[in-house]
């Protein structure tokens, strides 16, 4: 399969290329020049497979010219080995809505899913090729931790994630934070997660620093991770489909995950509305709805890892409503950038045959947690919480799966805000508590961030 940039499409690249590279020079995002759909047949015949054969059988026609089917086989199996749950994801019952639980991995988070297979990605290519990488991260607060978790210790690789010092929950940052292996660099950004992010891609984008440093990202921009991800609405649907279009709410500040889905829908999976749930840092919300991508300022609220107000996976969705016209959807990005873009009726109207949106703010977030406790017995963590909201605003709970992103017990104020008590960290993960924390603080100043880059490989 080859792959093109968003921005040129005159251009081809492997999977190989793509994967380590996760930007493209001309800071586009790297999609596939062509999808096949996958038949009825095909369809058919995944739906009574274990998620790990899944998976298999939906990443390898994306990724062919870098591995063998037999070594995707074996890496799937070692890269989920290490979850709580054997079918990797689990799905439980609200009433007619169903949750789908993406937190069983070692981090407690949906990032763990992609992850942890990107690990071993990394682990394949190098084990053929010695030149060390240094993958640099910003992170919102989960997807630090499980990039930590997936590569630390590995030879020839190391890893630098920017949080955004005292956004992320407590929880968060010890589970990026307590690390001792020495290929693992913690940096605390004075500044929210949009400031970490454009540092991180004005790295990618300086190809002289970039290339001395062997630089990869594994941020929700790599592709890597986008088609890791479309695995679960796979799974989903042939658990609970029952035949039928289902929808997706999924609670999302960088367009990733819920690109994930739309991606699957390409694919050929029967999915009806794809529901982007926000908290008020809702630009994704604002777009879907009435057109507006202007970037507003970024406020803290109890769902932190949706505190974004540059989402940057939307580029791709843009660049399909655009036609796959990559100067076109050049000129957008530029707008964007200047802050004067506003999504035009015609292309509107091309989103929302597949999107529709809706925001909770925190006080109604907190509601919704303690109405579920109340309802089910079964407590969310706040952004699943929002998921649920908006499924419930829009009125579309019939045949509809939300993606539940984190365990309850990464964000303890806001459970105990909702329900006066907090929900325990599982026994494998106790020790969380007991580490001594490793990081360093550093001012939202590039070249800052570079020297301490470049100190420490």
């Amino acid at each position: 399969m080859n792959y093109i940039s968003t921005r040129n499409n005159q251009k081809n690249f492997t999977f190989k290329d793509v994967f380590l590279k996760g930007l493209a020079d001309d800071g586009g995002l790297f999609v596939p020049k062509s999808i096949k759909q996958f038949q009825k047949e095909e369809l058919e015949n995944f739906k009574n497979l274990s998620y790990n054969d899944l998976a298999a059988e939906i990443i390898y026609p994306f990724i062919g010219d870098f591995m063998s089917k037999d070594d995707l086989i074996s890496l799937i199996s070692k890269s989920y080995s290490n979850f709580r749950s054997n079918d990797v994801v689990k799905i439980s019952h609200l009433g007619n809505l169903k949750v789908l639980e993406l937190f069983h991995g070692p981090t407690l988070a949906f990032k763990d899913i992609a992850m942890q297979l990107i690990g071993n990605f990394y682990q394949y290519h190098l084990s053929r090729d010695q030149k060390k990488i240094n993958i640099i991260v910003a992170t919102s607060g989960d997807t630090g931790a499980a990039a930590i978790d997936a590569l630390k210790g590995k030879s020839n690789l190391n890893v630098f994630v920017l949080h955004p010092n005292n956004k992320i929950s407590p929880v968060q940052r010890r589970l990026m934070t307590i690390h001792e292996e020495s290929n693992v660099f913690n940096i605390a950004v004075e500044g929210n997660f949009d400031d970490c992010q454009n540092l991180v891609k004005a790295m990618f984008s300086d190809e002289k620093f970039s290339k001395s440093i062997n630089m990869s990202g594994v941020n929700s921009i790599n592709w890597a991770r986008i088609i890791a991800q479309s695995v679960y609405y796979f799974y989903a649907y042939f658990k609970v489909g029952n035949g039928q279009p289902l929808s997706f709410s999924v609670p999302t500040g960088n367009f990733g995950d819920i690109y994930a889905g739309y991606l699957a829908k390409k694919l050929g999976l029967p999915i009806d509305k794809l529901i982007v749930a926000t908290n008020k840092n809702d630009i994704l919300h604002r777009a879907i709805s009435g057109g507006d991508y202007s970037q507003k300022k970024v406020e803290e609220t109890n769902t932190p890892s949706m505190d974004i107000q540059i989402a940057s996976n939307f580029e791709r969705l843009l660049y399909d409503v655009k036609g796959c016209n990559s100067e076109v959807t050049k000129n957008v990005m530029a707008q964007i950038k200047n802050n004067t873009y506003k999504i035009d009726k015609s292309d509107l109207d091309k989103i929302k045959k597949n999107f529709v949106s809706e925001m909770l703010d925190e006080n109604e977030t907190i509601k919704m947690i303690k109405t579920i406790k109340d309802e089910h017995q079964m407590v969310v963590d706040p952004h699943t919480a929002v998921g649920i909201g908006a499924v419930r605003k829009l009125g579309l709970e019939k045949n509809c799966v939300v993606l539940s992103t984190a365990h309850p017990c990464k964000f303890p104020k806001a459970i105990e805000d909702a329900i006066s008590k907090t929900e325990n960290l599982p026994e494998s993960l106790k020790y969380v508590n007991d580490r001594k924390e490793k990081f360093e603080l550093l001012s939202n100043d590039i070249e800052k961030v570079k020297k301490y880059v470049m100190n420490s490989i």
